[in-house]
């Protein structure tokens, strides 16, 4: 499956590249199983494979085997990994970024809007100046402001967050509501771990 370049910095070989290095150098301290980051990302195991591959001959990422899983993990020791990161930060960051700082009690769905998710599903334009954030649940505002200041600190960039309850997002009578529904949008809503 042909993946173009990344809207979002078309300077990578290709938005699976991007994705995948993303992912790995933002959660460092974790490693993966290649079906792992396929199901992750939704992108196809065999071009997951040979994006991998190209990394590790790099040396961006490391790989083990384990069984019969092949584990992967950033490579700190390169060079080029820390101007790398935050390169990554602050282009692909606010799909981790986001889903980490707005992981908030009675947060039903978290959703990137605007410019930014634009650009991460290959709309052209120039680069995004900030991150517009939904939040649907009945939330406490000041918490959820408090997870935009974090997340601002963190990517260097300005955070936008709009609150909505359930039945508001339902409702198609808000004009808002329509506008983001009817754009593209970056799901990063943090999975909840089943209730027993």
């Amino acid at each position: 499956m042909r993946s173009e370049a990344p809207a979002l910095m078309p300077i990578f070989r290709s938005q699976h590249q991007a994705a995948l290095l993303a992912w790995l150098l933002l959660h460092p301290e974790h490693e993966y199983t290649l079906t792992e980051l396929a199901k992750r990302l939704e992108v196809p195991l065999t071009t997951l494979q040979r994006e991998a591959q190209r990394l590790v001959v790099a040396g961006l990422l490391q790989d083990r085997t384990l069984g019969r899983a092949r584990l992967l993990r950033a490579n700190l020791n390169n060079r080029a990994a820390a101007p790398l990161t935050q390169l990554l930060e602050v282009t692909f960051g606010p799909e981790t970024v986001i889903g980490e700082e707005f992981d908030l009690a009675n947060a039903e769905q978290v959703l990137i809007y605007g410019s930014w998710a634009e650009r991460y599903h290959g709309t052209p334009g120039p680069p995004p100046n900030d991150v517009d954030v939904l939040v649907v649940g009945s939330l406490d505002r000041a918490d959820v402001y408090d997870a935009a200041d974090r997340a601002q600190a963190r990517l260097g960039m300005q955070v936008n967050p709009v609150i909505r309850t359930p039945e508001q997002w339902a409702n198609d009578a808000d004009s808002l509501v329509v506008q983001i529904k009817a754009t593209p949008t970056v799901d990063v809503t943090p999975a909840r771990e089943a209730m027993s």
